[in-house]
């Protein structure tokens, strides 16, 4: 008997549905009521919630049963390029459109906080998703 790690794709798939709607749901109401103006720390949760979103996204697409550590270097290499194509897109919209300054700080915390959601992803994804089941060989 060997146990092997199994990915329950279905589950999976509810989750990252319920996390896109929980995503779009927080920046509906956010922008409605101004929380990103009002509430210092909402991006940073938003961050947190597309860094999780991202990488529940990257396993759904990308998983093998072959999956090692360096698998886990790659997400966190996908999850800091796409945080950081979506903060130079905020860069350059809040330059040239929005008329706002650069905010390096917050262009640092947002980056943090999408790979601090992407690590939270992963030991999700290792804890809740993958099943052990044992196949007799």
């Amino acid at each position: 008997m060997e146990i092997t790690n199994i990915l329950d794709r279905k589950k999976l798939s509810k989750r990252i549905a319920f996390a896109t709607i929980a995503i779009f749901s927080f920046d509906f109401i956010a922008a409605r009521f101004y929380w990103y103006f009002s509430i210092w720390y909402f991006d940073m949760f938003m961050h947190f919630l597309g860094g999780f979103w991202i990488g529940l996204l990257i396993f759904w697409i990308f998983y093998t049963k072959d999956f090692f550590v360096k698998d886990i270097l790659k997400i966190f290499l996908l999850i800091f390029i796409i945080g950081f194509a979506w903060e130079l897109f905020e860069v350059i919209f809040n330059n040239y459109i929005a008329g706002n300054t650069f905010n390096l700080f917050d262009t640092l915390s947002d980056l943090l906080f999408d790979l601090a959601g992407g690590g939270f992803s992963i030991i999700y994804f290792l804890k809740r998703i993958m099943i052990k089941k044992k196949i007799e060989i």
